[in-house]
């Protein structure tokens, strides 16, 4: 199949494409990415020597202007300005209807020049325009990314906090609901705080990540609650009829149980010291099947305390899966130990920073 669009995608190199090209579009912009990334290493590694055919250029007074890291920036730029000009003319397209589908998915030989043209131009910008540009590309390869992905992880961590107190405090007599969320809610507010000192500097991103998992285990404790608790906005459902949310976390919670049993029990060899050289057989195997099956022997009596709710002595109903009030306090401790742990790995680099005894190496 792959090599199929690929041969209408070089079809396209000579014709206006719709239709099965469409698809096979994402592969030409691809190849000029490549072409870009390709021609930045042979200038940074092979262009010194040839200094000289540059200097005509009029961004290319110097014999260094153009070479070397110098030009690497430049073909970085001038493939930013023609990926920037695609986003700008086809960002909102929505329907195959749209001219700009057509612009996206052909146009090919007008596209190819303008791109060649683009990775040339920025040869006739005077140099310290280009340097602006790197300290530009600089924040926006590693800051924006980062940026972008600690908000969104506390806009959710966030959110979900509304959502628990809007179906899980459902009334006066949620107090224990209260508790849960309200400490998760300070564990994030600590845990961000201690991670933005100036004299840690952890940042926001691992504040952000930390923050997703605590609420994800305060979310997951609530839910186990049992079902005929008043302070859940989803009671257990009646007259044998489950909604599709019940269904899916079933499902979901036993297809991860399988998961991380197998690769724990594959993978065990990464929590272990790496083996001699010296010692090593060519024949050994992959991975230890003791060790293996003791993985699974451990992940059956853990799946049986999920299906039973931590006690065989309440009532089970069905599609449900670790409810209880023991698994509750279970996921509970563990959001508190995580966050302790993290809040305590903070508050050491906060001591030793201070006592110039080490640096944790955030920043």
């Amino acid at each position: 199949m792959c090599l199929t669009e690929c041969l209408a995608a070089s079809c396209c190199l000579c014709q206006s494409c719709t239709g099965s090209c469409r698809m096979a579009a994402r592969y030409m912009y691809g190849l000029l990415f490549l072409l870009s990334n390709i021609l930045a290493w042979i200038v940074r590694d092979y262009s010194l020597k040839k200094y000289h055919l540059f200097h005509y250029l009029k961004g290319c007074r110097s014999s260094l202007d153009c070479v070397g890291s110098d030009g690497v920036l430049r073909l970085s730029f001038g493939c930013f300005m023609f990926f920037s000009f695609m986003f700008l003319t086809t960002v909102g397209t929505s329907s195959t209807k749209d001219p700009r589908d057509s612009w996206h998915s052909g146009w090919w030989p007008i596209k190819t020049l303008g791109w060649a043209a683009l990775m040339v131009m920025p040869f006739l910008i005077p140099p310290h325009y280009i340097a602006i540009y790197g300290e530009i590309a600089r924040f926006g390869a590693g800051r924006v990314p980062m940026i972008l992905v600690s908000a969104v992880c506390f806009m959710a961590s966030l959110f979900t906090i509304g959502v628990m107190i809007a179906w899980f405090v459902t009334s006066k007599d949620c107090k224990l609901n209260v508790f849960f969320i309200s400490s998760t809610l300070c564990l994030v507010l600590f845990t961000t705080l201690l991670s933005v000192n100036s004299k840690v500097n952890a940042g926001l991103l691992t504040s952000g990540l930390m923050a997703v998992y605590i609420v994800f285990l305060c979310w997951s404790a609530i839910m186990s609650e049992p079902l005929s608790s008043t302070c859940r906005i989803h009671p257990h459902p009646s007259g044998g009829k489950y909604d599709w949310l019940t269904i899916v976390e079933f499902v979901v919670g036993f297809g991860a149980i399988s998961l991380a049993t197998f690769t724990t029990g594959v993978h065990f060899r990464s929590f272990s010291l790496p083996l001699k050289a010296a010692g090593a057989d060519e024949g050994q195997v992959q991975y230890c099947y003791g060790v293996f099956h003791f993985v699974f022997a451990i992940g059956a009596m853990y799946f049986a305390m999920l299906l039973v709710g931590w006690s065989s002595h309440h009532t089970i109903h069905k599609w449900s899966i670790d409810m209880g009030w023991t698994g509750v306090w279970v996921k509970i401790a563990n959001e508190w130990l995580a966050a302790g742990v993290y809040g305590e790995l903070l508050i050491c680099c906060l001591t030793w920073l201070w006592g110039g005894l080490w640096d944790c190496g955030f920043s």
